[in-house]
């Protein structure tokens, strides 16, 4: 199907998209196609390998676990965090995964996260992020096997099929009423149809979705990063990995009452935006439920501007329920038309082209979404989007052990701040400027390509080496 605002933003566990969501979602299809094919009952023994950035940075981003919650054909957005837990620590204690048990039907095997086979130095052809599985019989025929690749967001490829994928989506993309791959011709429906980014988006979302699911679905999506960010201010202590990260959140915002008692004075918009970053991404680090947008490395950049939009827009402190809505509704779907953009022509995908990738393209998805709630006209929000991202070309991916922790949380918060300057910079402007969109995300491509492998999510470069972990 052709690329949508609900597959941009989508409901998984921490801490990333692309290393945990996305091998989750393709061990529970592996799983599920064992269950459907009638050959569970057969299957003696798994095998699994990690390839990449997969595994060299997969124990750090909870790659084998959620593999293992995925084998046993539990699905990231429908999981929930003690179910996570759960299913985990009872691994761990026996060491028998119940493949495909999600369903009622699964075959209990003898199998862990150290009995998987990791490859960090080989890259499949396709994609860093790559994996296999493959069942056995008892004799030690394989009864059936798969390989995938994890491209960034949550999106899953099986090898084989890539083409086919691609002509689907074209296929598919032909069946929207207002069908685009670049800012030009997203900018050039605009102009024939007199209408904003926004509506574009949801004319072509009312082709599989009706107005109203439409409207409950990104409010739906608006109240899941709310709930990350209200859990994670009640946790304390230090993150899990072995780094030590202290939490920041909650002691930010018991500062934040003390000092902003009525949370309207606008002298604290910036603190307050750091904080929701912060928290969505400290939640994501714990392994928590959160909003992939477009990735979970990169989550709290979305919310956050969207917190800011809710609460420091000019006209918002008298705002309606059903105006905040419509803001809501409205800064999701500019971001998403966006967001299908970078995944058309570019990649979202840190492994594949850097935290350019992740959290450029979040930043220039939520300046664009600010402009456009913020009265922007189409040149103005697209003219948001191109700043913010330029100003995060050549971002690298160097996660000290491998952990979504430093420098990825705080980046975020930064991010941030530079998706707000950057709507606020084209707000003032008449839409007119000398770099389009376009251009700086063909850039954002190429600069991915010839970035050196160290930096793009393996830990092997950046600070992933040159600060000591403990």
């Amino acid at each position: 199907m052709a690329v949508g605002v609900f597959d941009l933003f989508s409901v998984g566990i921490g801490p990333s998209s692309s290393h945990t969501v996305g091998p989750m979602r393709a061990a529970a299809v592996f799983a599920g196609e064992l269950r459907d094919a009638g050959v569970l009952g057969s299957v003696a023994s798994l095998r699994v390998d990690l390839y990449g950035s997969l595994a060299a940075t997969g124990r750090g981003h909870g790659t084998m676990t959620a593999t293992l919650l995925g084998l046993e054909g539990y699905h990231p957005e429908l999981i929930l965090p003690e179910e996570v837990e759960a299913r985990l620590a009872a691994i761990a204690e026996t060491g028998v995964l119940n493949l495909a048990g999600a369903s009622g039907e699964g075959v209990e095997l003898p199998y862990a996260v150290e009995d998987m086979v990791l490859h960090p130095l080989t890259v499949l052809p396709r994609h860093t992020n790559g994996m296999k599985f493959a069942v056995s019989d008892a004799e030690g025929n394989i009864v059936r096997e798969a390989t995938f690749f994890s491209v960034g967001g949550g999106f899953i490829v099986r090898e084989g099929e890539e083409n086919a994928a691609q002509q689907e989506l074209e296929e598919s993309k032909k069946e929207l009423p207002l069908p685009f791959r670049t800012a030009a011709e997203l900018l050039g429906r605009c102009q024939s149809k007199g209408l904003g980014i926004s509506d574009i988006m949801f004319i072509n979302e009312r082709a599989s979705r009706s107005e109203e699911e439409i409207r409950e679905g990104l409010l739906h999506i608006w109240s899941v990063m709310e709930a990350c960010v209200e859990t994670t201010l009640k946790r304390e202590g230090v993150l899990p990995g072995g780094l030590r990260v202290r939490r920041r959140a909650p002691d930010w915002l018991e500062r934040l009452l003390k000092e902003d008692k009525d949370r309207n004075d606008p002298k604290y918009w910036q603190e307050w935006v750091n904080l929701i970053a912060l928290a969505v991404n400290e939640e994501n680090a714990s392994g928590g439920r959160v909003v992939t947008a477009p990735t979970n490395g990169a989550a709290g950049i979305i919310p956050a501007v969207l917190y800011y939009a809710l609460n420091y827009a000019p006209g918002m402190d008298k705002a309606s329920q059903k105006d905040r809505d419509d803001v809501v509704v409205k800064f999701l779907l500019t971001a998403g038309a966006v967001g299908v953009l970078y995944k058309e022509q570019a990649s979202i995908s840190g492994a594949e082209v850097g935290c350019q990738g992740e959290v450029g393209s979040a930043s220039s998805m939520a300046a664009a979404g600010l402009a456009e709630v913020m009265g922007g006209t189409p040149g103005q929000v697209e003219n948001a989007a191109e700043i913010a991202m330029e100003h995060n070309l050549g971002l690298t991916c160097d996660p000290i052990g491998g952990l979504v922790q430093i420098p990825c949380i705080e980046r975020n918060a930064i991010a941030a701040a530079k998706a707000i300057n950057a709507a606020k910079m084209a707000l003032w402007g008449d839409g007119t400027h000398r770099v389009s969109l376009d251009e700086v995300i063909v850039t954002m491509r190429e600069t991915g390509k010839d970035m050196s492998d160290k930096y793009k999510e393996t830990a092997m470069g950046g600070l992933a080496v040159n600060v000591v972990e403990c």
